[in-house]
C-alpha cells in the first residue's frame, strides 16, 4: 500500500506532529507499506542525515514564514495541484491520503485526494481556536478569514460548514473524509461534541520502540545524586508557555537545575528571564536530536508540561512516562489520561499570574517530593499503549476502514 502524507510543516522541521509522522513513516515501511510525505520545502538547514535528499519527500515551493526559516508554507491553489500531481508520477500509485494538517496542508491533501478520487483520513492534530487566540486578539478575525480560505480552497469538497469558529474549520477540512483519528481521549471527545465527525479513533501519536529500549538500557539503576532536575521541552512560541514557566520558576525560588529544550521566537525572551534569576541555575540546551531528547527526559526527575487547553496529546508527558520520568502537569486534560506520576498544577482558571503563583507551588511540592525521594511513579500501561508499533497497528486498522469504504 502506497500512503502519502500532507503535513503544514516539513517533516524534519521542530515539532511533535513532525517527530509522529516520522515515526509512522518508520514503522509503516517497516511492515512492507510505502509511505511518501508531502511538504513544504524547508528553507532552514536540516543538517546531519537529513542533509540528502530523501525520494521519500515531496518538497513542495514554498516561502519562510518564521525569522528563523524553520517554517514554511506553500499556497494552495491549481499550480501547486499540477506540481504535485507531476511529482507523484515518480511514486507508485496512491491507495491511500492520510492528512496530517490543519491549514495548507489540509487544503493541499484532501484537493489531491478528491482530484483523484483516493479515500482520506485526517488526524487532527491542532486545537486552531486555541493556538490562534494565543498569539493574537484578533483571533475571531483571523478564525473568520481562515473559514472563508477554507471554504474557498475545498469548494466542492465533501459539505462546507458556513460557520466561522474553530470547529466549522475543523469540520470543514475533514468534510471528505473516509475516517478521522485524534491523538488523545480528551480532543476526540470534543471534535465529537462540536459535529467535527461522527466517530473519531484514538491513536495516540507513540514512542519508537527501539530507541525507547536502548535509552532505558543505558539509564542508570538508581537516581543520580544531586539537586532535582527538571526539564522543558517544546517549541518557544505562546501557546506552549515557556515564559510563564519560566517566571513561575524564578518565583519558586527552588534549589534545582532547570534545562529547557527546544527553540523558537521566544528564545531571546527567555533568556532575559533566565538572566534575571539568581536561584535556580537555568540552561537552555537549543534543538537536539529524538534520542537526545528522550536520555534527558530518562535522566530528568521531572519533566514540566505547561500549555493549558491547547495540546490535542501532548508528547512529552507521555514521553516521559514510558521512561518512568514523572511530569509537573498544568493541562487537566493531560493529567487526566496520563492518569498517575505526576503533579497537577490547580487550576487557576484564565487569571495568569495566578497560573504562575500555582505553577510555582507546585514546582517547590515537586522538587521536596524528588529530593525526599517519594516522587509518584507513571503507569506502565502508558508504557505499553505508547509504542510506536501498537499505534501503527492501530491506524492499519483504521486504513483498512477508510480503503474498504
Amino acid at each position: 500500500m502506497h500512503i502519502v502524507f500532507f503535513a503544514d510543516q516539513h517533516a524534519e522541521s521542530l515539532g511533535g506532529a513532525q517527530v509522529s509522522m516520522r515515526l509512522q513513516r518508520k514503522y509503516l515501511e517497516r511492515a512492507g507499506h510505502t509511505v511518501t510525505i508531502v511538504a513544504p520545502r524547508m528553507h532552514a538547514a536540516r543538517g546531519g542525515q537529513h542533509g540528502v535528499a530523501d525520494p521519500g519527500y515531496v518538497d513542495l515551493p514554498s516561502i519562510p514564514i518564521t525569522a528563523d526559516r524553520e517554517y514554511a508554507m506553500t499556497w494552495p491553489g491549481r499550480r501547486t495541484d499540477r506540481f504535485l500531481d507531476q511529482a507523484l508520477t515518480r511514486r507508485p500509485p496512491v491507495d491511500l491520503v492520510h492528512v496530517q494538517a490543519d491549514f495548507w496542508g489540509a487544503f493541499i491533501g484532501h484537493r489531491f485526494a478528491h482530484r483523484h478520487g483516493i479515500p482520506a483520513v485526517h488526524t487532527m492534530h491542532n486545537r486552531v481556536d486555541v493556538g490562534i487566540a494565543a498569539v493574537t486578539p484578533l483571533h475571531r478575525p483571523v478564525l473568520g478569514a481562515l473559514n472563508l480560505w477554507r471554504r474557498t480552497a475545498l469548494r466542492g469538497i465533501g459539505v462546507q460548514p458556513r460557520g466561522a469558529d474553530g470547529w466549522a474549520y475543523l469540520a470543514g477540512i475533514a468534510a471528505e473524509s473516509r475516517a478521522v483519528t485524534a491523538p488523545s481521549g480528551h480532543f476526540a471527545h470534543r471534535l465529537e461534541q462540536h459535529g467535527v465527525f461522527g466517530s473519531v479513533d484514538v491513536i495516540w501519536n507513540g514512542i519508537d520502540d527501539e530507541v525507547r529500549e536502548q535509552v532505558l538500557a543505558a539509564a542508570p539503576a538508581e537516581r543520580a545524586p544531586g539537586r532535582p532536575r527538571f526539564i522543558w521541552l517544546g517549541r518557544m512560541s505562546p501557546e506552549k508557555r515557556l515564559l510563564p514557566f519560566l517566571e513561575a520558576v524564578v518565583a519558586s525560588d527552588v534549589d534545582a537545575d532547570i534545562e529547557v529544550v527546544g527553540g523558537g521566537a521566544q528564545l531571546r525572551a527567555a533568556e532575559r528571564i533566565a538572566a534575571r534569576a539568581g536561584r535556580p541555575r537555568i540552561r537552555f540546551a537549543g534543538r537536539i536530536g529524538y534520542a537526545d531528547v528522550l536520555a534527558r527526559i530518562a535522566a530528568a526527575d521531572a519533566v514540566v508540561q505547561t500549555s493549558i487547553g491547547f495540546e490535542t496529546q501532548g508528547m512529552t508527558p507521555f514521553e516521559a512516562a514510558t521512561l518512568g520520568t514523572p511530569t509537573v502537569v498544568s493541562d487537566p486534560d493531560i493529567a487526566g489520561e496520563l492518569r498517575s506520576g505526576l503533579w497537577a498544577v490547580p487550576d487557576a482558571g484564565a487569571d495568569e499570574p495566578a497560573r504562575v503563583a500555582a505553577l510555582a507551588e507546585t514546582l517547590r511540592i515537586a522538587a521536596a517530593d524528588i529530593a525526599a525521594g517519594r516522587a509518584p511513579e507513571p503507569d506502565p500501561q502508558v508504557a505499553a499503549d505508547f509504542r510506536q508499533s501498537s499505534r501503527t497497528a492501530a491506524m492499519l486498522e483504521v486504513y483498512g476502514r477508510a480503503i474498504g469504504g
